[in-house]
Parts: C-alpha cells; structure tokens; sequence
C-alpha cells in the first residue's frame, strides 16, 4: 500500500513511472458489453433486481460454468454479487466458524487471509514447496493439516504467480479434501487465461467434490469487466441460500445495469476474450524471457493469470542505488524511486524475496519497464 501511494504521487506530480503492478486488464470492455448496459438504461431497466441476481444473468452463469468445468449448476445453485471478492467474502462468512481451520496455500492473494479474520477462523498457512514450482501439491496440505481444519482455499490459475494446478495434482487435492472432510471455496477467475495448451480444471468436477465446493468466478477478468463489479458462485442450495441471505441483509443485489452488461458478455461473442488471451500470451513469453536473462532475478514460467512471480533472492545484500537491498521491499522501493518502475513486493502475498509484475500493459510500456529494471540492476 505504500508503494501504491508513493506511485500514485508520482505519477501525479508528472513523472513518467511504468506501472507493472495492475491487476486488471488493459483491455476496453468489448463493445456489445457497453451496449447491452445502455440499452438496459434506456429501457428502464433501473430498478432493484432479485437479491441474487437476475433468473437469466443466474441462468447464463451456470450455462457458462457448464462449458467450462462440465459440471450442472441449477440457477438457484448460482449467486450472483457485486463482483468475485463480495462473493468469495459470503463463502467465507457463511461457511468459517469463529476457531474453524482453513488451509492457505502461500503465496496468496492478499485478500484470502484477511477474510478469515473477519470470520474468525485460523489461518493454517501451507507454504508451497520450491520444487513444485508454485504448483500446490498434496504433500504441501499435508505438512499443514490439523484437527482443526476445516476449509480449503484454492486459486488456479493463481495470483500472484500465475501457476496452474494439473488434473493429476488436484485429483489427488480432492481425494485429500474428501478423505477429511473440507469444504473447499475455489476461487477460479483467470480459468479463462491460461496458456500453452494448458488445462484449467475446477476441483468441483471430481467425484464428490461438487457437493462440498463453493465455485468463484466472474467476469471481471475475462471480459475486461473489473469496474462493473459482477462475480458469482455456484455450490451446494445450502450454502448458496446461506450466502445469499447474508448478501440480502448487506448489500442486496447488484446493480441492475451491471448484471444487463454481465449477461451479454457470458451469453454474446466469445471472440474478445480469445483475442485478450493471445495477446497475453505474447507478452508473457516476451516478460519471462527477458527476465531470465537478468542476472539476479528467477522466474517459473506461468500459465495462467497475467503475472509473473519472481524470485529476487539471489540479490539479497546487494548494493543498489546507494541501499542495502534486504527484500523483495527494498528493490521495489529502489526500481520506483530510481527508475521510475512500480512492482509489487511479495511481502503483501507473503513471501518477502518475490514480486509480482503485470503484463496487463502494452508491449511498449512493459519493454520499457524492463529496460528500467534491468539498467538499475546493471549499475
């Protein structure tokens, strides 16, 4: 957050810093979107809408999760909210228990550990092993397990490093989440991006898994949408009615125009989010072979999301720019105050000698970043 602010005032005092730290696409919302929201004004469509969300938003939600897990949703087996972070906080305050154990693979993203606390739950942190590449495995889990444990959070494709569970490795997952008894809230937004041929699989798909799995998604990330604020679970009616009960006494529905948009982009041409995925996938393969060629910096290659993960240990003690650089904090600090370069240090995900870069920006503008980062390193 202080870097985030310290950003901000740069570029407000008319420096030129090139800002790797979005978590949103660079992309417009497609244009039949924008469309579909104008003519839901025009026709009035202004007013409150069922809590949960429209029966045909609900209905294009499970049929879009039908073609992209395989799994039969019901729509009153769908909640719709005001976007995928308000609907993973009604699973977790519907389903954590003040002293309930959830398992937290690390790194994280930042705002998993936060709502356990809300609940009152205890974060069981489950570091991922090195030699699993960012790839959580069952070996992982069973180092945290307890009798506490109650709960599982996933992310696949991951942020912060863009890691993509295998079928093999979350069979075993769901196996392990059966044989103890866990819910599992996954949180599957990027399952749209990923790369290299590479599957996404969402845990509720294997055998016994649908009944004790929240679904996340939305459609903030593959249609460009993050401003419109529309995410939505599917899971067992129990929790469901629970979440959406909770969301009737806190926020209602969402907004009545948003929703008009998200139906068009769940239910319209599916060919901007091929042609964003592409376009991903060309500067991730740009981002991660410059940044293996930078002495000092380690990356996996990832293949989901729009981020790269990235080792800076290897420069722990080092001298840069007149600062001892002791974590992935000091550099961070270092790259944007001395040339003009905003990344994410991997303390805020939990793991201090990572950070997180975005290449949700143009190809010029992360080149340009990159050529920053490496002069500084360089000197």
């Amino acid at each position: 957050m202080t870097l985030d602010a310290k950003t901000k005032a740069l570029i407000g005092q008319g420096q030129d810093v090139v800002n790797l730290t979005a978590g949103e696409p660079d992309f417009d919302t497609p244009e039949h979107i924008r469309l579909a929201a104008a003519d839901a004004m025009n026709r009035g469509e202004t007013r409150y809408t069922p809590v949960g969300g429209t029966p045909r938003l609900k209905q294009a939600a499970a049929e879009r999760l039908k073609l992209d897990t395989g799994i039969d949703y019901a729509p009153d087996q769908v909640l719709v909210s005001a976007g995928a972070k308000h609907s993973l906080y009604n699973a977790v305050m519907s389903l954590v228990n003040p002293g309930d154990g959830v398992l937290l693979p690390v790194p994280y993203w930042v705002t998993y550990p936060e709502q356990i606390r809300l609940a009152g739950g205890l974060i069981e942190w489950v570091p991922i092993a090195p030699a699993h590449k960012d790839e959580l495995t069952v070996e992982d889990l069973e180092r945290a397990v307890s009798k506490k444990s109650r709960g599982l959070i996933l992310n696949s494709p991951s942020n912060p490093s863009g890691a993509v569970i295998g079928r093999g490795h979350l069979e075993e997952i769901a196996a392990f989440c059966r044989e103890r008894d866990l819910w599992v809230i996954s949180d599957e937004i990027y399952m749209r991006l990923v790369y290299d041929g590479v599957e996404a699989v969402s845990i509720a798909s294997f055998p016994g898994m649908m009944e004790r799995t929240i679904v996340i998604n939305g459609v903030s990330k593959a249609y460009a949408m993050t401003g419109w604020r529309i995410g939505y679970a599917a899971g067992p009616r129990s929790v469901i009615q629970a979440m959406a009960n909770l969301q009737s006494q806190s926020t209602s529905n969402p907004t009545s125009i948003s929703q008009a948009a998200a139906l068009a982009a769940l239910t319209g041409p599916q060919e901007p989010v091929e042609e964003m995925r592409r376009e991903f996938d060309r500067r991730r393969r740009y981002a991660v072979s410059r940044i293996q060629t930078i002495k000092g910096l380690e990356v996996n290659d990832p293949k989901g999301a729009f981020y790269l993960w990235v080792n800076m240990e290897p420069l722990v003690g080092r001298t840069i720019a007149g600062r001892t650089i002791t974590n992935a904090d000091d550099l961070a600090l270092a790259w944007l105050e001395e040339a003009g370069v905003s990344v994410v240090p991997g303390s805020g995900f939990g793991v201090a000698n990572y950070f997180r870069m975005s290449y949700a920006t143009s190809m010029e503008r992360l080149a340009e970043g990159l050529d920053r980062m490496e002069r500084l390193l360089g000197e």
